[in-house]
């Protein structure tokens, strides 16, 4: 079995047709050969027993009184009239042969024909081999004797033996093997030529595919397709690595615009950060010292670059995690509670803005770190574009959640790349932020099967829905609302009106 796995697939293939050939051809041999066997020798035990007739009774008496051991064909007619190949004789109990004139030979008697001659008018004759004196295979019937007469009467203890010679069945049957043996052979050695010639037709498509993967292993070129024809197992595995590869491009391409836009983002701070300590350095090896108010301000403006770089950095780490390698489990979380976490801290971010909620208990499967991070990025952006003294306003409703700002709202024509990392509207670059809170909040909702939308709401401001699907059963003790998550609850931090 191990040289067999060695092989290549093409002539393990040709190898187990022609085994399959092989052996249905041998299965159909062998039926037709004792099919065959036993349709003759139905014929021979016929013919016996078309034998089998009742003989004149002069004939018998006279052949068991002299009693010859052997035949002879010139002899007498009478009984013994028989056709030439035909072996016929008396035998009694006692085993004593007597051999009609016309037998084609003797046949020594056997157990059988013991019983038969000592069975009497009730015996059953069946045909049965033996083997005669000249060592010639006979079909023999031993049968109760039976003289002509008004009625027929039996010898009592006497049996007639007929017997035909099985040389040309035997002969017959040989032809036929040896026929049978030259097809199967033929056929076998037809099936592992069909079986190759199957093997490379079709595994062609899987060359195909090989030579694919080889070239895309080689050159790295993930643009590289296999032409897809038909819907059988090939066409499938040919389109599987199509979308594969395809994927593969698309997750390429992403990384590299990843790593683009994340240098571009970095560049700015960094530059930033650079010239602000070079003013510093600068001041502390020249000795001119500078004004108390711009060393506070440069220092500052260090704090708020380092602040940024450090938010950035964690945005870009949180993008780069696979499924796999996020933080945590899925498992059931109170998606009210987790609002009202975020919303306590969105409320420091935004003393001066005032926060309402109506959050319904409702329970989802998700990473917890990850959803309150989703929920904060909204309300960080919600914070973020709202006017002095605003509203917030924060809906739970069957898994919906909304959060609705004041802001001067997201033109239609860039709602589409709200989600695109790194990108960030025209109007807002001189904001502080990233551009990932969104990719990252998409990103979540995707990984708890759910979706985000942002959309511009009635009378001014975004509308941001994250819609979650609910969890089979809320975790046991889970049943609170988390501080500030009430219906109707009118949040205001300090310095609000």
């Amino acid at each position: 079995m191990r040289r067999l796995g060695a092989l290549p697939l093409r002539a393990r293939l040709a190898l187990l047709v022609a085994a399959a050939v092989a052996l249905a051809v041998a299965a159909v041999s062998v039926a037709c050969w004792f099919v065959v066997r036993g349709k003759l020798y139905d014929e021979i035990d016929a013919q016996l027993h078309a034998q089998n007739q009742p003989q004149p009774t002069a004939a018998l008496r006279d052949l068991l009184a002299d009693c010859p051991n052997e035949p002879a064909p010139t002899g007498p007619g009478g009984f013994g009239r028989a056709q030439p190949e035909l072996y016929l004789q008396l035998v009694t109990a006692d085993g004593q042969v007597c051999v009609a004139e016309a037998s084609a030979g003797v046949v020594e008697p056997d157990p059988a024909d013991l019983a038969a001659a000592a069975g009497g008018p009730g015996h059953d004759p069946e045909p049965h081999d033996a083997t005669a004196a000249d060592g010639t295979e006979v079909r023999v019937l031993a049968a109760p004797a039976l003289a002509k007469g008004p009625p027929p009467a039996h010898f009592r203890n006497t049996a007639i033996v007929y017997a035909y010679s099985l040389e040309e069945t035997r002969d017959t049957l040989d032809d036929l093997a040896l026929l049978l043996l030259l097809v199967s052979g033929v056929g076998v050695l037809g099936a592992g030529g069909a079986g190759l010639w199957i093997a490379r037709s079709g595994l062609r498509p899987v060359d195909r595919l090989t030579e694919a993967v080889e070239e895309v292993a080689r050159t790295r070129d993930l643009t590289v397709r296999i032409p897809v024809g038909g819907d059988d197992e090939i066409a499938r595995l040919s389109a599987s690595f199509n979308a594969m590869t395809s994927a593969l491009s698309d997750s390429h391409d992403l990384q590299q615009q990843l790593i683009a836009d994340a240098g571009h983002e970095l560049r700015t701070p960094l530059t930033s950060l650079r010239t602000n300590i070079e003013l510093l350095a600068r001041s502390e090896r020249t000795g001119r010292a500078l004004p108390a108010e711009d060393r506070a301000a440069l220092l500052d403006s260090v704090k708020a670059q380092m602040t940024e770089l450090a938010a950035l950095i964690g945005d870009l780490q949180e993008l780069s995690r696979t499924d796999g390698a996020q933080q945590g489990r899925l498992e059931v979380v109170a998606f009210h509670e987790t609002t009202a976490t975020a919303l306590r801290r969105a409320r420091l971010r935004g003393p001066e803005l005032t926060f309402t909620a109506d959050l319904a208990p409702w329970y989802v499967r998700c990473r917890p770190a990850a959803l309150e991070r989703a929920v904060v990025n909204i309300l960080d952006n919600a914070v973020k574009f709202s006017p002095p003294g605003g509203t917030v306003d924060l809906r739970l409703h069957r898994g919906e959640l909304t959060v609705r700002d004041r802001g001067p709202g997201i033109p239609e024509d860039e709602l589409r790349h709200v989600f695109d990392r790194f990108w960030r509207s025209p109007s807002a670059r001189s904001l502080p932020g990233s551009g990932l809170g969104l990719s990252i909040v998409a990103r979540t909702a995707e990984q708890c099967g759910g979706r985000v939308a942002v959309e511009r709401a009635e009378g001014g401001g975004t509308l941001v829905r994250l819609v979650l699907p609910g969890a089979p059963t809320p975790p046991p003790g889970s049943e609170r609302t988390g501080e500030g998550a009430g219906k109707g609850e009118d949040d205001r931090g300090p310095g609000a009106d």
